[in-house]
């Protein structure tokens, strides 16, 4: 666990807790290469891995392998726009959804379909960019233009060079998961001082920069200023 990813485990690891020994059926969209699949297989789930990109398969199949869980990880090239067309409807107990409704064509498209794949009782891991974190980080760094487009953009976007399309707060992204039928349980902010420190500062001291991510994780305005914004919801 490291401060950039420990709210978002501490929260997946709280689940797996409530499962006891169940072993858990879970789907991660846009999962990449399995910095979270994997050591989900490793904790003895199954899990189906949807993304785009053959190379991120590809490697995931390969560090699958290398675990020794390359059995319980399954990868399925598509969309996430696309969801609903490869998985089937309540086949998930957990659906992780981390970094795809930023570039997606149909953000709710995604969400209605992520809710359909849960199980009644199943649980999503969301993670969104923070759109008040895009704002200060632009302009702490001198650029004050970006700053102000991506304040005054409805979807919270730089403009046409932004490499992504849309961020959130926490009341845009909890409407969305509440529109699809999702009762939101709990936002976290993640990388709520990651992307602030220095490298130095970060190096010198990184179990004290993680216990500091981890207690201001759930606590506004720390949280909401956060680089992205993890929400935790239940079907």
């Amino acid at each position: 666990m490291t401060p950039r990813t420990a709210a978002v485990w501490e929260a997946l690891r709280r689940e797996l807790r409530r499962a006891g020994d169940r072993e858990l059926t879970v789907l991660d969209v846009g999962g990449g290469t399995g910095g979270f699949a994997v050591p989900l297989a490793e904790l003895g789930h199954r899990v189906t891995v949807v993304d785009a990109s053959p190379d991120a398969l590809a490697t995931l199949v390969r560090r699958a392998t290398d675990a020794g869980v390359a059995g319980r990880v399954h990868a399925v090239q598509g969309d996430g726009d696309a969801l609903a067309a490869l998985i089937g409807d309540e086949s998930a107990d957990l659906v992780l959804c981390h970094a795809v409704l930023e570039i997606v064509d149909d953000p709710a498209g995604v969400v209605t379909a992520v809710a359909a794949a849960l199980r009644p009782g199943g649980a999503l891991s969301l993670l969104v960019a923070g759109r008040a974190a895009a704002v200060l980080g632009r302009a702490i760094n001198g650029h004050l233009d970006a700053a102000s487009r991506v304040l005054a953009d409805p979807s919270g976007c730089a403009g046409p060079k932004d490499t992504l399309r849309r961020r959130y707060d926490a009341a845009t992204a909890s409407a969305l998961l509440e529109t699809a039928g999702l009762t939101v349980e709990q936002i976290h902010g993640v990388r709520v001082f990651a992307d602030l420190l220095p490298a130095a500062v970060a190096e010198a001291g990184p179990q004290a920069l993680l216990d500091l991510e981890l207690a201001a994780a759930a606590h506004p305005p720390y949280r909401d200023l956060a680089a992205q914004l993890h929400l935790f919801a239940r079907k």
